[in-house]
């Protein structure tokens, strides 16, 4: 799976529909080639995925590290569809600095595993209907 790189493949991938939620992501979908966008660097035959983790959600380095680690890792996850598609989960609510006071604590890796895989489960269940 490729990555998505420059912010015209962003937001091209950002104007299309959520596919699913939970309580700090969200994962947008659009089908290759991107709308309005003849020729962003992308391999049509490859689906393609991004992270989006703003600074104003996650602080500290270490935690937009950790976040965007796990997306990543957890790609071979993502719906797979008859045409490429390009994906991009998006950070969408803060962990509370209260209850995971270390920056990249076990805790906050399991609990951000476990949300990542029920967005992409929920992915996989919009994408079939």
């Amino acid at each position: 799976m490729q990555r998505l790189q420059t912010r015209a493949q962003f937001e091209a991938v950002l104007k299309g529909p959520i596919l699913a939620k939970t309580a700090h992501f969200a994962i947008h979908a659009q089908s290759l080639p991107l709308p309005g966008q003849a020729k962003l660097g992308l391999n049509l035959q490859e689906a393609a995925l991004g992270a989006l983790v703003p600074k104003r959600w996650a602080r500290r380095a270490v935690t937009r590290n950790l976040l965007k680690r796990q997306i990543y890792a957890l790609a071979p996850c993502l719906p797979q569809a008859p045409a490429p598609q390009a994906f991009v989960v998006r950070l969408r609510q803060s962990f509370s600095a209260d209850q995971y006071q270390a920056a990249a604590s076990e805790h906050l890796k399991q609990l951000v595993r476990m949300q990542l895989l029920r967005l992409y489960a929920q992915a996989q269940e919009s994408a079939r209907c």
